[in-house]
C-alpha cells in the first residue's frame, strides 16, 4: 500500500460515516492558517492535523472539500482540494509549490483547484445538498465563509436550487477516526518515540552542575534535528530544582545545581506524529535518600498503571492504579499522615494525595501531543447522566505519567522540598496489553545512576 492509498482510505471511512449518518453530503475541512510572529517574520508553519490525515498535504492555503452521494446504492466520493496556485515570483521567495495541476496525481485525489477558486465553486458544490460537515463554531472567519457560501446557494433559488438544511460537526466524526491508529501510524510513533529516547539519555549523558536549562533544551533539539525529526511536539520542559515542581515550565536560564532534580519533558514530532517522554533525575548523576524514595514511589505508581493499560479496561483505571501506589508512597514517608486520615481509602476518597498529586495519569497520543478523541463513551444516549469513561481498545495510544511534586512547607519534612518527579511512557495499546514505544531511554534509578556514572 503506497502512502495516498491510505489517505484515501481515511476519506472513505469518513465518507461512509456521512452516508450512514445522513445519507452523503459535503465535507469542507481547510488546513491551519500562516500566523504571523512578528514584523515580515512568521512562525515555522505546521499544517491542521485532521486536514493532513485526510490528505497527507502539508502546505498553507489549502482546503479539502468531499462530495458524498449514496443514492444510486453505493458510495460515490469526489475528493476536491483546493490549494495555492503556482506562482514563480513567491515561491522564489516562500518555496516551491505543488499547484492545483499536479496535485490530483502526487495527491491520489480526483480535482484539485485553486484556492482562488474556493468560494466560486463552493456555492457550486453545496447546491441541492441537504448535510454539510464542517467545523461548528472553529472561528469568526470560518463562519463568514460558510455564511458567504450560503447566500451564493441562496442566490440560485429562481433556478430551483435549494441550500442545505442540515449542518453537522466533521470533527466528531474524524476525532472518532483519529483515536484508532493503524500499522503505518504506530511505525511513525515508534520512530518518533526512538528519536526522543535517545535526545533524554544525551541530556542525562551531558548534563552537570553549573549547566542552565537552555543548554540541556540545545543537547535535546540538536538530537531531534539531527535524527530526522521536523520538530518538537511541545514546548520543551527542562526543569531544575524548585521548577520542578511547576507543570508547564519552560526551559529557562536555571542554573543546575548538584544535589538537585532535573525534570524533563520533552518530544519531538515526526512525519506529523507526536512523542511525548518525562524522566527526572539528579543533576549529580546520584539520587539522595528522600529523591530515591519518591521516584521509586512514582515508578511503582507508573508500573502499577502500565499493568492496567489493557483491552477492556476504561481509561480511568491506569489513573486509579497509580493514585492507589503514589497515595499509599506519600502516607508511607510520612507526607500524608495515616493518623489523620485513617486508611488509604480515605486519602484517596478525600483526594489528600492533591496537594503532592495535582493531574492525570494519562492522555491520547498521535498527531496532536494531547490527542482528540472524547475519552468517555460515545453512545447516542442524550439523557443527562454522566457518560462512561472510555473503554480501551487495541489501537489507541496513551500516555502513562504519574508524578509527585513536594514544595516547600511547615509541616513537610526539608529533606523533600523542591522534590518534584514525573515518569512518562508511551503506551500502545494491543491484545496482549500495551506495547511501550518510548523506553529506550533508562527509567530505574540505578539504570539512571549507571549512565550518568558512566558518561
Amino acid at each position: 500500500m503506497n502512502k495516498n492509498d491510505i489517505y484515501q482510505l481515511r476519506r472513505i471511512a469518513l465518507a461512509k460515516q456521512m452516508l450512514a449518518k445522513t445519507g452523503g453530503g459535503i465535507a469542507v475541512i481547510s488546513t491551519a492558517p500562516e500566523l504571523a510572529r512578528n514584523r515580515d517574520s512568521e512562525f515555522p508553519y505546521r499544517h491542521d492535523s485532521d486536514f493532513f490525515y485526510l490528505t497527507g498535504f502539508e502546505e498553507p492555503g489549502a482546503t479539502l472539500v468531499m462530495k458524498v452521494d449514496g443514492s444510486a446504492g453505493n458510495i460515490q466520493l469526489q475528493s476536491h482540494l483546493f490549494c495555492r496556485p503556482k506562482d514563480l515570483e513567491r515561491e522564489i521567495w516562500d518555496g516551491i509549490r505543488l499547484g492545483p495541476e499536479a496535485a490530483p496525481k502526487v495527491l491520489g485525489l480526483e480535482f484539485a483547484r485553486s484556492n482562488q477558486e474556493l468560494d466560486q465553486k463552493l456555492g457550486e458544490l453545496l447546491a441541492d445538498e441537504d448535510a454539510v460537515y464542517v467545523r461548528l463554531s472553529e472561528s469568526a472567519e470560518a463562519d463568514r465563509r460558510l455564511r458567504h457560501w450560503m447566500k451564493q446557494v441562496r442566490s440560485q433559488a429562481r433556478s430551483g436550487v435549494n441550500p442545505p438544511s442540515e449542518f453537522h460537526d466533521v470533527e466528531a466524526l474524524i476525532h472518532e477516526m483519529r483515536l484508532f491508529k493503524d500499522a503505518h501510524e504506530i511505525d511513525i510513533m515508534r520512530r518518533a518515540a526512538a528519536i526522543s529516547a535517545r535526545a533524554h539519555i544525551r541530556a542525562m549523558q551531558i548534563c552537570k552542575p553549573g549547566m542552565r536549562e537552555y543548554q540541556l533544551e540545545a543537547e535535546l533539539l540538536h538530537e531531534f534535528r539531527n535524527s530526522g525529526a521536523q520538530s518538537v511536539a511541545y514546548n520543551s520542559i527542562v526543569a531544575g530544582g524548585e521548577n520542578s515542581c511547576i507543570l508547564h515550565y519552560r526551559a529557562g536560564a536555571t542554573e543546575l545545581r548538584s544535589g538537585e532534580l532535573c525534570l524533563i519533558d520533552a518530544g519531538c514530532e515526526l512525519d506529523g506524529y507526536a512523542s511525548d517522554i518525562t524522566r527526572t533525575f539528579p543533576v549529580n548523576g546520584k539520587f539522595t535518600g528522600p529523591q530515591r524514595a519518591l521516584y521509586d514511589i512514582t515508578l511503582a505508581a507508573q508500573e502499577a498503571a502500565i499493568a492496567a493499560t489493557k483491552v477492556g479496561n476504561t481509561f480511568m483505571q491506569p489513573h486509579e492504579a497509580a493514585l492507589k501506589a503514589l497515595t499509599q508512597g506519600l502516607l508511607d514517608e510520612k507526607l500524608l499522615k495515616l493518623s489523620e486520615l485513617g486508611s488509604l481509602d480515605n486519602a484517596i476518597e478525600t483526594a489528600a494525595y492533591r496537594r503532592f498529586y495535582m493531574h492525570r495519569t494519562s492522555h491520547w497520543l498521535g498527531m496532536d501531543v494531547h490527542d482528540v478523541g472524547s475519552y468517555r463513551e460515545t453512545s447516542q444516549d442524550t439523557s443527562n447522566t454522566e457518560k462512561p469513561w472510555r473503554i480501551l481498545k487495541s489501537g489507541m495510544v496513551i500516555t502513562i505519567e504519574p508524578g509527585l511534586y513536594v514544595r516547600p512547607a511547615d509541616d513537610i519534612d526539608e529533606a523533600f522540598w523542591n522534590i518534584g518527579i514525573r515518569i512518562e511512557d508511551d503506551a500502545v495499546i494491543n491484545d496482549s496489553g500495551c506495547e511501550l514505544i518510548s523506553r529506550g531511554v533508562p527509567v530505574k534509578s540505578d539504570e539512571i545512576e549507571a549512565l550518568m556514572k558512566n558518561s
